[in-house]
């Protein structure tokens, strides 16, 4: 292998908008600021919102009717 080719690692801290900070191996630097976190994003959280996709489906089907008649 050859020397001096990977990057330096640092043992960061990330921080996250939402208060929450996590030791990691990072290459990016010592402090790293995020805004979204896996404590405090949606998906992970189970806070997720639904859609109403039966809604939107109907109000384009009314919407492009006058163009299927044709």
């Amino acid at each position: 292998m050859k020397k001096d080719i990977h990057p330096k690692s640092f043992s960061a801290t990330i921080s996250c908008a939402c208060g929450n900070q996590v030791q990691v191996l990072s290459t990016k630097g010592e402090d790293v600021h995020v805004e979204v976190c896996s404590a405090c994003h949606p998906f992970y959280t189970g806070k997720q919102r639904f859609l109403d996709t039966a809604g939107r489906i109907d109000r384009f089907r009314k919407k492009y009717a006058k163009f299927e008649s044709k």
